[in-house]
């Protein structure tokens, strides 16, 4: 039997990241992030966003891997917009007797959607400073690299990151 456990969303980030190191060395980064969903009111017949919020983690995986919770602790802040791909974790807990459950998306990758505030180009996880953005007047051909991080998120003229 197959089995496929990917998420891939745009939202923004509802709150900064929370960073806790463990005693190992590792690092894990807490964050809300926000999507809306489209519902139709029943009353008024009209199309409402329907704000869906989602606890992510972003975890630094070894010595030579992706360091997601150091990257996501200096570049992501509260209302940021970013599109991230990750997979589904279901945690379990028990407190006072209680026993408690949460969905929670553990992030795999990112890029950014939106400039820096600091005025800087962004790029994809990998290369958080591009080389500069060419003029409005220039064409834009973004490299072959951006276009294969996320096909199923296909680059609109409004989400080119300048």
């Amino acid at each position: 039997m197959a089995n496929l456990n990917k998420v891939m969303l745009i939202g923004r980030l509802t709150r900064d990241p929370v960073v806790r190191t463990f005693a190992s060395g590792g690092k894990v980064a807490n964050f809300g992030f926000a999507v809306n969903n489209k519902r139709k009111n029943p009353a008024t017949g009209q199309w409402e966003d329907e704000a869906v919020f989602i606890d992510i983690e972003a975890f630094n995986r070894g010595e030579k891997g992706r360091q997601l919770a150091d990257l996501a602790e200096q570049y992501m802040h509260k209302g940021h917009q970013f599109y991230l791909e990750g997979h589904l974790r279901f945690d379990q807990w028990t407190k006072d007797g209680q026993k408690l459950t949460k969905l929670k998306v553990v992030l795999d990758d990112f890029q950014f959607l939106e400039p820096r505030s600091d005025g800087g180009a962004t790029g994809s996880r990998s290369s958080p400073a591009r080389t500069p953005a060419p003029s409005p007047d220039e064409p834009y051909d973004p490299p072959l690299e951006a276009n294969m991080e996320s096909p199923a998120a296909p680059r609109q003229e409004e989400d080119i990151p300048f």
